[in-house]
């Protein structure tokens, strides 16, 4: 059995199925620098090996992610000049978020707090993002007279449709959690204190779900935002030869003759 790794910047583990990834800079409402994405890309390396069927990222304290660190140590930063933040996101943001979006395995985001720049783009790049009402998303880039990154320009749009993507990026106003809900940005809003609960409830259910479907799942729906029609369709036909051949399509099958509660065991 392979040990769960630890981290500087954050906390790893998984139980029952479900990984869990805290950000864990609590004193800095969980400001992003570097090395936390590098973290975070590590941890996703070892969603396969220690067999987790779903994902929850969520931040320590009272704080999502407050954006990369404007005020932390500056070596291999995001910020220090056009340079310094360039090289930050092709070198370690961009990569973090790529992996995010690749992973095998649904994704769910509970955001407890403040999500802020780069934080407001990870806390949205999950499958399912349930924020509690106390949370707001801030594209927080104009205010200090930068411009969206973490994907936030491909993502808004997508999710909200262009007006109110530019109303976020633009204006640079918080967008609180009811409102999120409101225009479909997130998943769902919650009462604070019900917030976790809820999150892993939710991965807990992914994570006893078909696998191998919901992954192919995730592939084919994000694929489809950048795809023809014809293409689509041509994936989905090639994600059902996947899961039609996975054990669990088996037992879903079968299970639904015998008329008797599934049990999908991520094969």
């Amino acid at each position: 059995m392979t040990d769960v790794p630890s981290f500087d910047t954050i906390k790893f583990d998984v139980a029952d199925h479900v990984a869990t990834i805290t950000l864990n800079r609590p004193d800095r409402l969980n400001s992003m620098p570097p090395a936390m994405a590098d973290d975070i890309r590590t941890a996703l390396d070892y969603l396969p090996i220690l067999r987790a069927r779903a994902l929850l990222i969520t931040g320590e304290g009272r704080g999502f992610c407050s954006g990369a660190d404007l005020a932390g140590d500056r070596s291999g930063s995001a910020v220090g000049g056009g340079a310094n933040s360039r090289k930050a996101l092709r070198n370690h943001y961009n990569p973090m978020l790529l992996a995010l979006a690749n992973v095998e395995v649904p994704v769910v985001v509970a955001v407890n707090g403040p999500a802020a720049g780069v934080g407001c783009s990870f806390g949205l790049s999950g499958d399912f993002t349930i924020a509690g009402k106390s949370a707001y998303f801030l594209q927080a880039f104009v205010n200090i007279g930068l411009v969206p990154d973490g994907g936030s320009s491909w993502l808004l749009p997508r999710l909200i449709g262009l007006p109110r993507a530019t109303q976020m990026m633009m204006l640079g106003e918080k967008i609180g959690a009811e409102q999120a809900a409101d225009w479909g940005l997130i998943y769902k809003c919650v009462e604070d204190a019900e917030l976790m609960a809820e999150a892993k409830a939710l991965a807990a259910r992914l994570a006893n779900g078909p696998t191998v479907s919901l992954g192919t799942m995730r592939r084919v729906l994000r694929e489809g935002l950048s795809q023809s029609y014809s293409e689509t369709l041509d994936a989905e036909a090639k994600g059902q030869y996947i899961a039609g051949n996975s054990a669990d399509a088996m037992e879903g099958i079968m299970a639904f003759q015998q008329k008797r509660k599934t049990a999908f065991k991520g094969r």
